[in-house]
């Protein structure tokens, strides 16, 4: 391990036992969690304190349904760039941050430089973002792709 890389918080079986409880339902009680886990609230209470603050939850959420509020279509778009200067990717970091429609934005390795997962309503709507996204910052190419059928997603890592 580097020297300067953050030291790994110690993990344990009851902490890994309390993390899945939290990402199958972090709405529990505490004492609910406890009686899961097998635990008393206090020790829960403290361990969950401690992975909080060491940055292992970094927070709760509320997982909504897209389909329900409108938002049908989910777009992959995978984004080629002959731009590789750090002002552009400073740029091009700023748009995708700054749009709510990117749900996910990962750089990747190949021939691929970036991939956004994308939610809006409809085609029109994803037309409108690319329309954006394009007048902020240069792409040599823009690929979209259209998820017909979402088969699996989840938040929940496989602890």
């Amino acid at each position: 391990m580097s020297e300067h890389a953050p030291a790994q918080p110690r993990i344990d079986a009851l902490d890994r036992r309390i993390l899945i409880e939290l990402q199958r339902d972090s709405s529990q009680s505490l004492e609910e969690i406890a009686r899961s886990v097998g635990s008393s609230k206090t020790p829960v209470w403290n361990r969950i304190r401690r992975m909080r603050s060491a940055g292992v939850i970094r927070g709760q959420t509320a997982i909504l349904d897209p389909g329900a509020l409108g938002f049908d279509a989910c777009f992959f778009v995978l984004v080629r760039t002959s731009e590789h200067e750090p002002d552009w990717q400073r740029r091009f970091l700023a748009a995708v941050q700054s749009r709510p429609e990117v749900l996910e934005a990962h750089r990747l390795a190949g021939e691929i430089d970036y991939i956004l997962k994308v939610r809006v309503p409809n085609a029109r709507a994803y037309d409108a973002f690319y329309q954006a996204l394009i007048a902020e910052v240069k792409v040599h190419n823009v690929t979209a792709l259209l998820s017909m059928e979402e088969i699996k997603a989840t938040t929940e890592l496989p602890l």
